[in-house]
């Protein structure tokens, strides 16, 4: 009996122990929640007809900057801001209470650049509410097994600023493609339970410390996150700022340029300029971008000639010797769905330029366009594009 006893007391005593641990754990995640909650925002930005929401995390309060992830705010150069609003010590998580209340406590941000690669935005602030911080960045990555917490506001859940935790799964480089494109980061693999809204969120350490910012989850693994690690952020924030570009919509208003989207192809847009004969040249640009690093690049194009049957090979190495002269772009052959060759000329220019440099591009490209495709146009059934293209590149 007394074996038994002793059994008791010493297993009584550990549970008391246990308890008073996860009671003192309890009130230090309750600690790091109020304060990660001083730093965290919900971010709206509107892309054409879409809205999406995630959010962001406010990282220096003397220039009002915050981070988020550049799949959030898109093309978008604008985002309103929400900082939780308190009540009775507690943060008030009605979506409801914010939209109705946006004149007050929303927050207009101005997207200053984007890393496709990293998957992350900055956001300059027009002001910030009484009561906000910005929060420490860790002075290294977190590793395998360390705990973390993280704060966001989940598209399937009612409430904003939803606390999570979870562990450290591992700390790697990865390389992987998302709907906004190619990405390549130090990842950091946990088993906390993000969702869609959650992106752009902190993830802390025990400490309250900034050690990544919520980026994905895996489709195909249970309870598999993936957060964007603190010394990407660091290289991100200290790196040149590259202003973001502009959707194509709004750069061409500023060219005072009309347009319209085009049927066959999303993402397209074009232009009709008038040559000097007073023809009408329809040129397109594309609103998608190709990223590269720091490189942000757009597509105009305009068709000169549809030819029937391919180039022969001395045309075509005309052609390329044509491209090699020109000012900027190039002569491409592409072929249609229905067995024609299409004559493009293609420019590829910077996707942050001015409105007038875009509006000097696309009038160069139909002014090289109209002309080719006068030289092109048969005088005869008898004569073939083709053989007029040649004749074109030989002069």
């Amino acid at each position: 009996m007394k074996i038994s006893f002793n059994r008791v007391f010493v297993n009584s005593a550990l549970c008391a122990a246990t308890l008073v641990n996860l009671a003192s754990a309890a009130k230090a995640d309750v600690k790091v929640y109020n304060e990660t909650l001083k730093s965290t925002a919900w971010v709206l930005a509107k892309t054409g007809d879409t809205t999406s929401s995630g959010t962001g995390v406010l990282i220096n309060a003397e220039k009002k900057l915050l981070v988020t992830n550049f799949h959030v705010v898109e093309d978008a150069r604008s985002a309103v801001i929400f900082f939780p609003e308190m009540k009775n010590g507690q943060p008030i998580v009605d979506r409801k209470h914010y939209r109705d209340n946006i004149k007050t406590l929303g927050i207009s941000g101005r997207v200053l650049t984007v890393d496709h690669k990293r998957d992350l935005a900055l956001i300059e602030l027009d002001r910030l509410p009484t009561g906000v911080q910005e929060i420490p960045l860790a002075e290294s990555s977190v590793g395998p097994g360390e705990d973390v917490q993280s704060i966001g506001n989940p598209g399937l859940s009612d409430a904003l600023w939803v606390y999570t935790s979870g562990t450290v799964r591992s700390v790697y480089q990865k390389q992987f493609s998302t709907e906004v494109g190619e990405h390549d980061f130090m990842v950091v693999e946990t088993q906390s339970p993000i969702n869609s809204g959650d992106s752009g969120g902190p993830v802390v350490n025990d400490k309250g410390a900034l050690v990544a910012i919520s980026q994905a989850i895996s489709p195909k693994a249970r309870l598999v996150s993936y957060s964007v690690d603190v010394s990407e952020i660091r290289t991100f924030l200290a790196s040149d700022w590259k202003p973001a570009p502009q959707p194509v919509a709004d750069v061409l208003k500023k060219a005072a340029l009309r347009f319209r989207k085009t049927k066959d192809e999303d993402g397209v847009l074009e232009v009709s300029l008038e040559q000097k004969d007073k023809e009408t040249q329809k040129v397109f640009v594309s609103d998608d971008v190709d990223a590269y690093q720091q490189a942000d690049i757009r597509k105009v194009w305009a068709l000169a000639a549809t030819l029937k049957e391919a180039p022969a090979l001395t045309t075509t190495t005309r052609l390329l010797r044509e491209s090699a002269g020109a000012k900027m772009g190039a002569w491409s052959i592409e072929k249609s769905g229905n067995g024609d060759y299409l004559l493009i000329y293609v420019c590829k220019v910077d996707a942050t330029c001015t409105p007038k440099t875009l509006k000097s591009t696309m009038e160069y490209v139909g002014k090289l366009t109209s002309e080719a495709k006068k030289s092109l146009t048969p005088k005869s059934d008898k004569e073939d594009p083709a053989d007029l293209l040649s004749d074109l590149l030989s002069k």
